[in-house]
Formats: structure tokens, C-alpha cells, sequence
């Protein structure tokens, strides 16, 4: 059987046909290339989504008083404890509870529904005591109950309801849409009148 003799040439354009068709299969038109760069640049116009950005969340000690729930940023909250061997303390402001033998360390425990005028409950197994502490100042503050640690957008946070009577303005960052109402505890550290100064005569 005879065989025709191969035409290189033939063979050459036919390899260059079919790579022009393969550059073209991955190169966009005119057109094309239009398209996708009117689309490139409206995605560059938009504004970006919000990041969570160091200062816009906010870690916080969420718990119950008086059937209500509260918030404190953790950085300020060095431990939670049971209430335990309550010591009552005479010549002191109703608000103040008493003081705790934490580890060797007498700690004072405020309640804070007396402090801002709220009902009041009687105490059960499930208060606790929530040390709070900047700088030098500490003491201990009454839950009813300790719901958790929450992340929380500030964002989030709006100006206190009018209907929160007995919690002054000046310490609240702010009420979420949820009802969790957000005490400033910078501001209840640094308040002078958490600071006992009556003696016994």
C-alpha cells in the first residue's frame, strides 16, 4: 500500500490554526473585556463592609439583677465567685452587702439593686459575686445570676431608655435593642461613693 507522503507545511498551519483557536478560546473579546471592566470598577465604587476592627466589638460579663439583664466589659472583671461567709458590716451604706474572705484577700460585695434603687431579692445558691478591678480600686458586686461572656457590637448599643428609673445616666454605656443594659464599670470604680469612710464610734 502506498502512502502519501506527509506535507509538513500543511501540518504547521494546521498547528498554528489550532493554537490561534485555543489563545482565542481564553481571550475575551472586545466586548468582553469591556464587560468585565465596567464590572471591575462598579465593585471597586462600592463601599466596604464594616470590618471588625480592634474597638468596634466589645467582650461582656452578662448577669441578672432584679429580673433584668446587665452587662460589664470583661477587662474589668478579674473573677466570678460563689457568695460565700458573708460577713455583714455595721456603720456602712445600705448598699453595701459586706465582706468576703476571698483567699486570704477581705473584699468588700456591694449590691448594686440597692445602690441604683431596684427591687430587691432575696439571696439564693445561685448569686454570685463579680470582682470587679481598675488599678488600684476593687470590690465585689452582687448577681442574681451569671449568664455568660458575650462579644458585642457597639454599634449596637443605644441611648438609655427612659423606663430604667433608679440607674443613673452617668453609669450606663447603653441599652441593646435585646434589653441588655450596659453599666459602665470605668465609672462605677472610680465613683467616690463606693468608698466606705464611716467608722464605728
Amino acid at each position: 500500500m502506498n502512502k502519501s507522503p506527509i506535507d509538513w507545511r500543511e501540518v504547521e498551519l494546521y498547528m498554528e490554526a489550532a493554537l490561534a483557536a485555543i489563545e482565542n478560546g481564553w481571550t475575551p473579546t472586545p466586548e468582553q473585556t469591556w464587560q468585565i471592566l465596567k464590572q471591575r470598577a462598579k465593585a471597586l465604587a462600592q463601599e466596604p463592609e464594616p470590618s471588625a476592627a480592634a474597638g468596634e466589638h466589645v467582650e461582656c460579663l452578662t448577669f441578672h439583677l432584679a429580673h433584668e439583664a446587665y452587662a460589664v466589659e470583661a477587662r474589668f472583671v478579674r473573677e466570678v465567685c460563689p457568695l460565700e461567709h458573708l460577713t455583714p458590716l455595721p456603720c456602712t451604706p445600705p448598699f453595701v452587702l459586706g465582706i468576703v474572705n476571698l483567699r486570704g484577700e477581705i473584699l468588700s460585695v456591694l449590691d448594686l439593686k440597692k445602690f441604683f434603687g431596684l427591687p430587691e431579692k432575696g439571696l439564693t445558691d445561685l448569686n454570685k459575686v463579680i470582682v470587679l478591678q481598675s488599678g488600684g480600686m476593687h470590690f465585689g458586686v452582687l448577681a442574681d445570676a451569671i449568664c455568660g461572656v458575650h462579644r458585642l457590637a457597639r454599634r449596637d448599643l443605644q441611648p438609655p431608655l427612659p423606663t430604667l428609673t433608679g440607674i443613673h445616666e452617668d453609669y450606663l454605656l447603653g441599652v441593646t435593642a435585646q434589653r441588655l443594659i450596659f453599666l459602665d464599670a470605668a465609672k462605677l470604680l472610680a465613683n467616690e461613693r463606693l468608698i466606705v469612710h464611716e467608722q464605728v464610734e
